[in-house]
């Protein structure tokens, strides 16, 4: 058992991440199932990453349906809960290579369980049509119309790929210089006219009630926040890189306490999405 934890914990947590958007639970679902396989005759482990995928996977569809009216209630966008990954060379939980974008996660929220663990499967873990249909107990077809109805949720063309566009670090350093010094005119020069800023508070902290559209109110609101908050710390608040969900994301701190991640969503040369994330409870793996 042991063996088969060291083998496969990444994987499964990688799996169970983006199937919920929670790393706390996605934690919890590992070790759930674990402690069941734990009393699983071996004659039933033949194929133990096909097991422990299915396991997880139907164990975190049915968290989804919970977790979606949960959401009902909850105050102002949710967003995914971010997760920091480490350098190569140190342990990791998770398995990078796997890992949607921060901004394919957020539109993963559109889709129903099921077609969003039709979607990890393909996408993320490159699982065949063959298998996803073994795993969930449906028809091939019926998981090929899953995905394709995936895909027109999240508005991708059918052969689209779904790998972000790289974010370059000279364009992050000049967003967080201009934000820093308070200079709108440069912020502006670096988002796309249908740019979205998305934050999510949770009730708890500020944060914007509603999505921001618009280069214009979007450069004003991200460059004010900054003075705007500076009063609820005792410490200047000061922005920095860190590798967030296998991509550069954007860290607000004031001293050892994180305010905010950041996460910059980019398209032909320019920032189209910007995703904060300031509820406390989301920021423990940050």
């Amino acid at each position: 058992m042991e063996e088969l934890y060291d083998q496969y914990k990444a994987l499964l947590f990688t799996l169970a991440y983006q199937l919920t958007g929670s790393s706390s639970d996605a934690e919890d679902v590992v070790q759930d199932v674990f402690l069941k396989v734990y009393h699983v005759p071996p004659e039933r482990l033949d194929k133990p990453k096909a097991y422990l995928c299915k396991m997880v996977t139907n164990r975190c569809i049915d968290l989804q349906k919970s977790a979606q009216k949960r959401r009902e209630v909850y105050v102002g966008p949710w967003l995914p809960e971010p997760i920091r990954t480490p350098e190569a060379d140190t342990p990791e939980k998770i398995v990078r290579r796997d890992l949607l974008s921060y901004a394919m996660l957020v539109l993963l929220e559109r889709l129903t369980p099921a077609e969003r663990a039709v979607f990890v499967l393909r996408e993320a873990l490159a699982f065949g049509y063959s298998e996803i249909a073994e795993l969930l107990g449906r028809r091939e077809t019926n998981c090929r119309k899953l995905i394709s109805r995936a895909r027109s949720k999240m508005e991708l063309l059918e052969n689209e790929t779904v790998a972000a566009e790289e974010v370059e670090w000279e364009w992050v350093s000049r967003f967080l210089t201009s934000l820093e010094h308070g200079n709108v005119d440069d912020v502006l020069s670096l988002l796309t006219e249908d740019v979205v800023l998305v934050s999510d508070g949770g009730g708890k902290v500020i944060a914007a009630a509603r999505p921001i559209q618009t280069r214009e109110h979007v450069a004003q609101f991200i460059t004010g926040a900054l003075k705007g908050l500076q009063p609820f710390y005792q410490e200047k608040l000061h922005l920095e890189p860190a590798p967030l969900n296998g991509e550069t994301g954007i860290v607000l701190r004031s001293g050892d306490e994180t305010a905010a991640a950041i996460f910059i969503q980019f398209r032909r040369g320019k920032f189209a999405g910007i995703y904060v994330v300031r509820n406390p409870d989301k920021l423990t793996w940050v």
